[in-house]
């Protein structure tokens, strides 16, 4: 497939489904959509991150995007929403007004695995390579 990645130890497509919010959920983002927008294409670029679609609304974002093995879910969300934060309200000083603490995105992010296979198509693989009367020793079966 062309559409994994590959290095010289690994080949992986890994994708997720990442939404987070404004802290108290203020309709804030209206007017600064294109230079959020901007700002998380931009970091997004820099950490080797690949948005498949997103969308900035008014109070929230919303991002499907593929990431490299090497760089956890967390690690990134964590760049994105302090790096635009930051200069969000470096270049918009009438959000100091309202985020008095300079915390300009609420605490947490949802996150969910995204792929192209589904859970049932790793349990008919696995089915098919279970063999449970080899009597070589060769294949061990793992369940709980």
């Amino acid at each position: 497939m062309p559409d994994q990645r590959t290095n010289g130890h690994s080949v992986s497509r890994l994708t997720a489904y990442i939404v987070w919010s404004t802290k108290y959920r203020y309709d804030v983002l209206g007017d600064i959509q294109i230079r959020c927008r901007t700002l998380l294409l931009e970091i997004c670029e820099s950490e080797d991150v690949l948005i498949l679609k997103g969308v900035v609304s008014q109070d929230h974002v919303h991002m499907h995007v593929e990431y490299r093995p090497s760089l956890s879910m967390s690690t990134l969300v964590k760049r994105m929403k302090g790096r635009s934060s930051r200069k969000l309200q470096q270049e918009f000083p009438e959000l100091k007004k309202r985020y008095w603490g300079r915390h300009f995105w609420g605490i947490g992010y949802g996150c969910w695995s995204t792929g192209n296979i589904t859970d049932e198509m790793v349990n008919e693989y696995l089915e098919h390579h279970r063999k449970p009367n080899d009597g070589d020793g060769t294949n061990f079966i793992i369940e709980k």
